[in-house]
């Protein structure tokens, strides 16, 4: 069975960093591209970054760009957010997604029907 576990998540305050892990178990996705998504209350669900399969490229929404780092440890099979400055508007909660493809994708990272997995999420609460 396929999952992935999201950890890392709670409550800080504005300003502060947190580090979300997201581990794969099941199967192996060290050769896939993977991504973050965050859903508010009340929203649906947006793009936060992805990275690629060989973890040569990197992409990331305009809103946390500069301040959110995705990486990707393959021999640990965990892909991983660096949320640094955390602003309140950052509060949500945060699905790691991995594509069930191996090898390059020359399209949309940013789009969630390309990914085939999905984690259960952890929230991220931050205080002004």
């Amino acid at each position: 069975q396929v999952q992935l576990v999201e950890s890392g998540g709670g409550l800080v305050q504005a300003g502060d960093s947190l580090r979300l892990s997201c581990a794969a178990s099941g199967r192996t996705f060290s050769n896939n591209a993977m991504g973050w998504f965050r859903q508010a209350p009340g929203k649906e669900r947006e793009f936060v970054a992805a990275i690629s399969w060989s973890g040569g490229s990197t992409y990331y929404a305009d809103s946390v760009k500069g301040r959110f780092t995705i990486s990707r440890d393959s021999a640990k099979n965990t892909v991983y957010l660096q949320m640094n400055s955390l602003k309140p508007e950052d509060t949500a909660v945060y699905y790691c997604a991995a594509r069930g493809f191996y090898g390059p994708y020359s399209g949309d990272y940013s789009k969630p029907r390309i990914y085939n997995y999905w984690g259960q999420g952890t929230q991220v609460t931050v205080s002004s």
